[in-house]
């Protein structure tokens, strides 16, 4: 059976922790695993100030999405222009996927379900049928779930259900 490409992958800039990273996402996301680690040689070292032999890039899958970490040096940092969504079914995800992410976190980068993880990657941990809530057919219905989500940090979805 031949495999698929992934057509688009995200890849992640570190500056000295992909490897640590993906072993920590890995850990964090069912179904999830390291596909390969790509070292620095001799010359690759030298070209870009990396240690030989230390972890270049590594390929590793989230719940069967691929990522690509990188430790490419300090010259980038992660913004929260871009960040990735985990869309939850339950209360019990939602505190298990915050809990996890936002352990040694920016906690003044936690706002309607957005956080920000111990690399600096930005998280939003949300409602699966989040979309759903916000474009209800009923607007009063709609600005009151915004209004109660803009004054959560971790999405509390029995709140939301109340209003």
């Amino acid at each position: 059976m031949a495999s698929t490409i992934q057509r688009i992958t995200p890849f992640l800039w570190f500056e000295d922790r992909a490897e640590e990273a993906a072993k920590f996402y890995t850990s964090v996301f069912k179904n999830s695993e390291i596909v390969s680690t790509t070292r620095y040689t001799q010359e690759a070292a030298k070209a870009s100030g990396r240690p030989p032999g230390s972890a270049m890039t590594v390929v590793f899958r989230l719940d069967g999405l691929e990522f690509v970490a990188l430790n490419g040096g300090p010259g980038f940092k992660f913004t929260e222009a871009v960040s990735f969504v985990v869309n939850c079914g339950s209360q019990q995800e939602i505190d298990y996927y915050w809990n996890r992410l936002s352990a040694g976190g920016d906690e003044r980068a936690q706002q309607c379900g957005w956080l920000k993880d111990r690399f600096g990657l930005s998280w939003q941990i949300v409602p699966a049928n989040m979309e759903r809530l916000l474009s209800s057919s009923d607007p009063e219905r709609a600005r009151k779930i915004m209004a109660a989500i803009l004054q959560m940090k971790k999405i509390d979805m029995e709140t939301l259900a109340r209003v």
